[in-house]
């Protein structure tokens, strides 16, 4: 959804491009848009680039903030129009634009990252140029940050697609201009314009057979994304469970994990630091769940019904892992039978999402980011492990 573009230098044709999607990031995009200029310029300098802040008509004027920063590559601002907010309507614009000017390589990059180095633009774009799609990152996080990655995007990813993506909605990617051209032509959700794109992205390389690896970028520091959490994980998982229904014959006869080839840096540096609130956290999950879950006894089996009944009505929550992948399949496969209630299937799920985090981060607390890790990789294989329970009940 397209408004106004500014192109001061008026490029026409870049080769590789660096993007840009912000609402309301006036404090912190002139940082990223530094160190991707020294990136093009250090290890791209003999191809033509650009620099594209693709905005949602952001109140706090990020428009001046990106267009004032000085920088040896030209810049190019496109936003939506007034109201048409959504993470997804920015990438719409972004990719068209690309697509438009020739791009070879397209990089997607958080507007708020404190972490990013011109070396990150090479750790991306090389892959791309040596004929990969689809690039995505390996970084340090907090044990806690990317909750909705831990315990749906990257288990759904692994377990259903058996591909071992770890940060499949990691906000940070690599685009080629193959896979730019089959986003542009495929059928978006409603979702996919807001939070869900990143999940789009990351499930349409898998099923369009992109050729997709990963690319190591140390740690990843950034305005962490709590208070958004509540919207995010509807759009996100909504988006998920309409990729996976969509595309039944991608991962029915998937019978293998497969893992990725590994570029960039081969060591993690220390992750950020967060402050986790465990008391707030409980509180959603109880709250979510006396408002959204009344209809959860028609979405998941008796015995799993009970089960949940008895731990929301006593506060004593705890969603281990086995009991987590039984959720989360039941759901998809509710989803996918209730056509005219999927929007009270993923809010259901949401209450029992906070119920898992809060019992994971009680089951966690005493271990370091490395261990916590481990434990996260447990869980996606137990999503492969347990993947009959979706192929043997997924309505026809």
């Amino acid at each position: 959804m397209f408004e106004r573009e500014e192109n001061p230098e008026r490029v026409h044709k870049a080769e590789v491009i660096v993007g840009l999607p912000s609402y309301n990031e006036a404090d912190s995009i002139a940082y990223p848009t530094k160190q991707a200029s020294a990136g093009l310029k250090k290890y791209y300098g003999k191809k033509k680039s650009v620099i594209i802040n693709c905005d949602n008509n952001s109140p706090d004027d990020t428009e001046r903030a990106f267009m004032s920063t000085k920088t040896p590559v030209p810049k190019i601002y496109i936003t939506t129009p007034a109201g048409a907010q959504g993470k997804g309507y920015n990438f719409e614009n972004l990719f068209g634009k690309a697509y438009q000017l020739g791009a070879e390589a397209l990089v997607c990059l958080d507007a708020d990252l404190l972490s990013i180095t011109p070396e990150w633009v090479k750790h991306f774009v090389q892959p791309i140029l040596d004929g990969y799609d689809y690039v995505t990152p390996i970084y340090a996080r907090h044990k806690y940050d990317g909750t909705i990655t831990k315990n749906i995007c990257y288990p759904l990813t692994y377990g259903v697609f058996g591909v071992n993506v770890r940060q499949p909605i990691g906000g940070d990617f690599a685009i080629s201009r193959n896979l730019i051209e089959k986003l542009l032509l495929s059928s978006w959700h409603r979702s996919t314009v807001e939070y869900g794109i990143d999940i789009f992205m990351t499930m349409s390389a898998i099923v369009n057979d992109c050729k997709i690896c990963e690319t190591g970028l140390g740690a990843k520091v950034h305005k962490p994304s709590a208070p958004k959490l509540g919207p995010m994980f509807l759009q996100v998982v909504g988006t998920a469970f309409q990729m996976i229904i969509r595309n039944e014959e991608s991962w029915r006869y998937n019978l293998n994990v497969k893992s990725l080839p590994l570029f960039g840096m081969r060591h993690l540096e220390p992750a950020q630091e967060l402050k986790v609130d465990r008391t707030a956290i409980k509180k959603s999950a109880l709250t979510d769940n006396q408002e959204y879950g009344k209809s959860l006894g028609d979405f998941v089996p008796t015995s799993l019904y009970k089960k949940l009944l008895r731990q929301y009505s006593t506060g004593k929550i705890d969603i281990g892992e086995e009991m987590w992948v039984d959720i989360v399949y039941n759901m998809l496969i509710a989803f996918k039978k209730f056509k005219r209630q999927r929007e009270a299937v993923v809010a259901a799920l949401r209450g029992l999402y906070f119920g898992r985090v809060y019992s994971f981060i009680n089951d966690t607390w005493e271990m370091s980011t490395p261990e916590v890790e481990l434990i996260v990789a447990k869980q996606a294989k137990l999503f492969f492990d347990k993947r009959d329970i979706l192929v043997k009940r997924f309505p026809k």
